[in-house]
């Protein structure tokens, strides 16, 4: 089928939705596969690229069709500003729970207990691709490849492993969770095999969660502050952790 309207619909309930240019862009940059991937503006499209994405460009040159404005909003829920969209190809489970399990690891796990909020997850994995983040794991009923974490974090769902597993199948490692009666973070260092854990944006870790930990830490807030969002809150942690030597402060 060379009609990348009937490719799209032939892929489309088994595929990963790529929603606007800058998610197309991050995930062909951490190796994606994309079948498909249209916009209303080809011209304006790699006119974008050759501005923000040169290092993509060709590739998007050799991949995007032009349709129209009808037949794109009739592809995608919620049409982007920059009337681009794609689908891939989902990393297999099997490959990232092989990312996630390898030891030594080099860069901590993050593991968002039960979280309920979409858009928080997609920030959260957006933050850990950024620091180079060895996976983001969810734990509970939130699917962290829904199209709205997907779209929260601008396709960077491929720069790192994101799967949802239960409590007991966490990745090996020390484990510590994120809590108010915990110690102060900033007496802590962070080693790269943590696994870093924050509980739901409702209820906080679950007991569950919190019985396994084996370092409860807070971090600093005013008084009277009831809580963080849980995306800073993760940001915090894994700039405490980068300040410490891990990660990108190692790189030259």
């Amino acid at each position: 089928m060379t009609d990348p309207l009937s490719r799209w619909r032939a892929r489309a309930a088994d595929a990963v939705l790529l929603d606007g240019f800058h998610a197309l862009k991050h995930a062909l940059r951490f190796g994606a596969e994309v079948p498909v991937a249209v916009t209303t503006d080809r011209r304006a499209a790699l006119a974008l690229a050759g501005e923000l994405a040169a290092d993509v460009r060709d590739t998007l040159d050799a991949l995007l069709t032009e349709v129209s404005e009808r037949d794109y909003a009739a592809l995608v829920a919620r049409p982007h500003p920059t009337g681009v969209a794609a689908l891939a190809v989902r990393p297999s489970r099997e490959a990232n729970l092989r990312a996630l399990a390898r030891t030594p690891r080099t860069a901590p796990v993050v593991v968002l207990d039960n979280p309920r909020n979409l858009g928080n997850a997609g920030a959260v994995i957006r933050l850990a691709a950024g620091f180079g983040v060895t996976g983001v794991v969810t734990t509970g009923t939130l699917d962290p490849w829904h199209p709205t974490v997907v779209r929260g974090g601008a396709g960077l769902h491929f720069a790192t492993a994101v799967e949802r597993l239960g409590t007991a199948d966490l990745p090996a490692g020390p484990l510590f969770a994120l809590d108010p009666e915990g110690e102060d973070i900033r007496g802590t260092g962070l080693p790269d095999d943590a696994v870093l854990a924050f509980g739901s944006e409702r209820t906080g870790l679950s007991p569950e969660l919190r019985s396994r930990a084996d370092h409860l830490l807070r971090l600093p807030m005013r008084p009277q502050v009831s809580s963080y969002n849980l995306a800073t809150s993760v940001a915090m942690t894994l700039y405490h952790w980068s300040a410490g030597g891990g990660g990108h402060a190692r790189r030259p």
